[in-house]
């Protein structure tokens, strides 16, 4: 494998990793403001949905860091064909 190919393989899985994450938290925070429902999503604070959605980002980082190992190593899948 040539540098090229490094470099090129580790953009790919960064931004792979990247697009997962910003997702996840995206997804999380939204879900934390649909599950306490249209009278009770004000009592929870901005602070509490944003470190909720934080939690499941950091989670899906650690997954993919994982995954970097377990699966294949351009792809923050933990699935070996992804």
């Amino acid at each position: 494998m040539t540098t090229t190919n490094v470099i090129k393989t580790g953009k790919t899985y960064a931004r792979d990793l990247a697009e997962r994450v910003i997702w996840t938290f995206l997804v999380a925070a939204a879900g934390v403001a649909l599950a306490a429902g249209p009278g009770n999503m004000f009592d929870v604070s901005f602070w509490q949905a944003v470190g909720t959605a934080g939690i499941a980002a950091v989670g899906s980082l650690l997954k993919g860091l994982v995954a970097r190992v377990v699966g294949d190593r351009n792809s923050a899948s933990t699935a070996t064909g992804v």
